[in-house]
């Protein structure tokens, strides 16, 4: 992702942040926190706070597109993913208990990342709602990760020099352990939830 960043800014710099909008449109923080770090180091001439506003754009419009989508050909299309019906179902549980929570939220929760947007259009979120709570929760999460790899960056910067893309790298993979870890909790107590519903017995009046 580093080589890819400065491969950007050495031979196209000024398409950097329209690089970014079109990274965050589809993926995840990533290239954030690496153009974040790279831009502590002074090589490259890189604002920060356009790096989160060009991330903020990204990520807003690439999940008002899926919310839409989701909205209008949402239950076609989740057929064709029979194996992520447990993240399906545990998404639709939180987003119908608590809506507002889940849109600010989601973009932290991996591996429901990418379909929870379908999962809000699908469950008919009002627009307008959605709207402006996607725009609030973008907004946060690409400064946190714009600053945060520019804060990070300095600090590792003065710890370990050179070394510290190797700390960067591992804290990511550490993150994502984390969303995996989580992933898998929840899949585990969606499924035995949904085992103890299907092994309880009928209430009295059922046939």
């Amino acid at each position: 992702m580093e080589e890819l960043v400065v491969h950007v800014l050495k031979e196209y710099g000024f398409l950097l942040y329209p690089f970014i909008t079109a990274w965050t449109f589809v993926e995840g923080e990533t290239v954030v926190i690496v153009t974040g770090v790279l831009a502590s180091e002074g090589r490259f001439k890189i604002s920060v706070e356009l790096l989160a506003l060009a991330a903020m754009t990204g990520s807003f419009f690439g999940d008002q597109l899926y919310y839409y989508i989701g909205r209008k050909y949402g239950a076609p299309l989740l057929k064709r993913w029979p194996k992520l019906t447990t993240k399906v179902e545990w998404a639709f549980e939180e987003v119908n208990r608590a809506p507002a929570m889940f849109i600010l939220s989601f973009r932290w929760i991996y591996g429901v990342r990418n379909i929870a947007p379908f999962i809000v259009g699908i469950a008919g979120v009002p627009r307008v709602k959605y709207l402006v709570l996607n725009f609030i929760a973008a907004a946060i999460w690409a400064h946190c990760f714009a600053w945060g790899g520019y804060l990070m960056g300095r600090k590792l910067e003065d710890w370990l020099g050179e070394s510290k893309w190797f700390v960067l790298f591992g804290f990511i993979f550490v993150m994502i352990g984390f969303g995996v870890f989580g992933a898998l909790r929840s899949k585990r107590k969606s499924a035995e939830l949904s085992g103890a519903q299907t092994a309880s017995p009928p209430s009295e009046g059922q046939t």
